[in-house]
C-alpha cells in the first residue's frame, strides 16, 4: 500500500518571485522554501522528504543563449553547439554553505545544467556546449544556473528554453517554444555513496506553471512512496535504503489529475551504497 505525504503551502519568501505570468512560453519561479515536511506515518527508516535549508540567493542571476551552430556529421547527424552567456553568476565557484548543506557537492563548482530531452543533465563549467543529433528530429533543451551542490537557481531569468529542428537535410531551425505546463527533472543522479546518502537532493525544473495549494502540484513517488509537492523549492530525500532508488515526477493540476502533453512525467534510477564499491 503507498503511503501519502503532504507537503503544506506555507513557505517562505527567499526575497522575489519568478513571473507572474507563463504566457509566451516563460516560466513562472520562485525560490521559496517549504514547511517542514507533514507525515502521515512516519515509522523509523521510512522514506521522507525535507526541506532544504535556505541557501545564497541570486535575484539577478540571467543565462541567456548568444548563439546556436551546427556542422554535418556524416550524412545522418548534426554537431550543435551552444554559447551561452551567464550575467550576475560565478561558473566554478563554491556556492557559500556548500558544507553545512551535507549532500552531494561538486568539487568543480557551481555550474550550468543542460538537459537534453528531459535525460539526465550534463554539468556545464564553461558557457559552451557542443552535442550531437540526429537529422530530421526535433529536440527541446532546458538550461539553468546551479549552485555548486547541484540545486537549481530559480530566478526568473536563470533558465531558458530552447526548442529546435534538424531537417533532413541537417539544416537547424529555432521554434516557438511551448506554451503548456512541463517538468523537467534533475536531481538525484547517479551515484551516491557514504555520506552523501544522508541528504539526497530532490530538485526540477517547472516551466510554464505556478505550484501551489490550490493549483498544480507535483508527485513525487520515491521507493514507492509517495509525496506531493506544492511549491517549487528543492527537498531532501532522507532514510533511503541502499540499493536502487527509483524517483518518479509527476505534474498534476489543481484537481489532482495528472496533466498531459509532453515532459509532465519522468522517472529516473540512482544508486544509493555505504561504501565503494557500488553493488
Amino acid at each position: 500500500m503507498r503511503k501519502y505525504y503532504i507537503l503544506p503551502a506555507t513557505c517562505l519568501s527567499l526575497g522575489f518571485m519568478l513571473l507572474a505570468s507563463c504566457k509566451g512560453g516563460e516560466t513562472d519561479k520562485t525560490d521559496a522554501k517549504t514547511a517542514d515536511t507533514v507525515e502521515t506515518v512516519t515509522p523509523e527508516k521510512t522514506v521522507k522528504i525535507a526541506p532544504v535549508p535556505a541557501s545564497p540567493d541570486f535575484p539577478d542571476a540571467a543565462l541567456s543563449i548568444k548563439d546556436v551552430s551546427t556542422e554535418p556529421v556524416g550524412k545522418d547527424s548534426v554537431k550543435v553547439t551552444i554559447n551561452y552567456t551567464v550575467a550576475n553568476y560565478e561558473l566554478k565557484k563554491q556556492t557559500e554553505a556548500a558544507v553545512s548543506k551535507e549532500c552531494n557537492n561538486s568539487a568543480q563548482g557551481q555550474h550550468i545544467h543542460f538537459i537534453l530531452d528531459n535525460k539526465p543533465y550534463t554539468a556545464l563549467y564553461e558557457p559552451k556546449h557542443t552535442f550531437t543529433v540526429a537529422v530530421n528530429s526535433q529536440h527541446d533543451v532546458m538550461s539553468f544556473l546551479s549552485r555548486s551542490y547541484h540545486e537549481s537557481v530559480k530566478g526568473k531569468n536563470a533558465g531558458i528554453l530552447l526548442r529546435f529542428a534538424i531537417d533532413a537535410k541537417g539544416t537547424y531551425k529555432k521554434l516557438d517554444n511551448p506554451t503548456t505546463p512541463m517538468i523537467f527533472y534533475s536531481r538525484p543522479k547517479g551515484d551516491y555513496v557514504g555520506n552523501d546518502t544522508k541528504n539526497v537532493l530532490l530538485d526540477f525544473y517547472v516551466y510554464n506553471t505556478t505550484l501551489s495549494e490550490t493549483g498544480d502540484k507535483v508527485r513525487a513517488t520515491i521507493n514507492g512512496n509517495t509525496f506531493m509537492i506544492n511549491n517549487w523549492a528543492p527537498q531532501f530525500i532522507q532514510n533511503a535504503p541502499m540499493g536502487t532508488m527509483k524517483v518518479k515526477l509527476e505534474l498534476l493540476d489543481k484537481d489532482g489529475k495528472a496533466i498531459t502533453g509532453e515532459h509532465t512525467v519522468v522517472e529516473r534510477d540512482v544508486q544509493l551504497a555505504q561504501q565503494e564499491p557500488m553493488k
